[in-house]
């Protein structure tokens, strides 16, 4: 794993997901930010089986983006990755545009809609019962934010997946400890989070979200063979990761910066892009 690359496509989506929502004049931005890194080490780290130019080749690895307004970064990635042409991404959120606020499986990649939250975990919970029936091996990667998992849905598909031992499914949440408008533990306490899961029977890992080595070590543990549950990546990370005035900040979930900020913004995602662009070149 070559960790300066993947610090690279991490700078170079961040600078996209920026350049998109400020052209289309909106945009979940930080909420995009939080969750680079894991779509960077599933997508670009060897740990998902796909084909950009086949998105329905029946032994992909399924993956689903349950927070579906983070689906700046899924289409930064996507275009990146010939899904669809980069071009493409200065249609976002346009009349007649197939990038919608939420991702829709008319865009190629995309498994399934995800425009109210809470739903992902239990299509996923579906697709690999689905598979177990198929005796088919592929897996399904499930990506939730952690204020969907204030809603009693999430809940039903973890007891539905520990009841039927779906080790084929790994659940991913982005615990950046913030939902729409506040810290989850004021609007809804989550915590003890890793009680929880395994008090529904799934197995439990806890990483820096931020970290390619450590999602890079939980994700490669994630064979077949070596579990008999379902198994939950509560992912440590940073809402706004990247722009220090975004970081953390709950009135940034839906709302973009304007005039000089938004320049200075953009230029310094920019420019790290640049510098690690140049440190791979050398």
């Amino acid at each position: 794993m070559n960790t300066t690359l993947l610090e690279w496509k991490s700078a170079f989506l961040r600078e996209q997901i920026l350049k998109t929502a400020l052209e289309a004049g909106k945009g979940h931005v930080a909420p995009a930010l939080s969750w680079v890194e894991i779509a960077v080490t599933l997508f670009y780290g060897g740990h998902l089986n796909f084909r950009s130019h086949e998105p329905h080749w029946e032994d992909r690895d399924r993956f689903i983006l349950s927070k579906g307004h983070g689906c700046l970064t899924l289409y930064a990635m996507f275009a990146d990755l010939g899904f669809i042409p980069m071009s493409e991404l200065s249609t976002f959120v346009k009349d007649g545009s197939r990038l919608a606020g939420h991702p829709d499986p008319d865009i190629p990649g995309v498994e399934v809609l995800s425009g109210s939250l809470g739903h992902g975990l239990g299509v996923g919970a579906g697709y690999c019962f689905g598979a177990r029936l198929d005796q088919a091996n592929w897996k399904t990667f499930v990506l939730l934010g952690d204020g969907e998992c204030q809603e009693g849905s999430i809940w039903e598909a973890a007891a539905f997946a520990s009841h039927h031992r779906l080790n084929n499914l790994m659940a991913i949440v982005d615990r950046n400890q913030l939902g729409a408008t506040d810290f989850t533990e004021e609007v809804l306490q989550l915590e003890p989070l890793v009680d929880r899961w395994k008090a529904f029977g799934w197995d439990v890992c806890t990483v820096d979200g931020h970290s390619f080595q450590a999602l890079s070590k939980v994700f490669t543990s994630f064979q077949l063979e070596q579990h008999d549950r379902p198994i939950v990546v509560l992912a440590n990370t940073t809402k706004g990761k990247g722009l220090d005035f975004m970081e953390n900040a709950p009135v940034w979930h839906h709302r973009l910066p304007t005039g000089a900020q938004a320049v200075r913004a953009l230029a310094c995602l920019h420019n790290q892009e640049q510098q690690l662009a140049q440190l791979i070149q050398h």
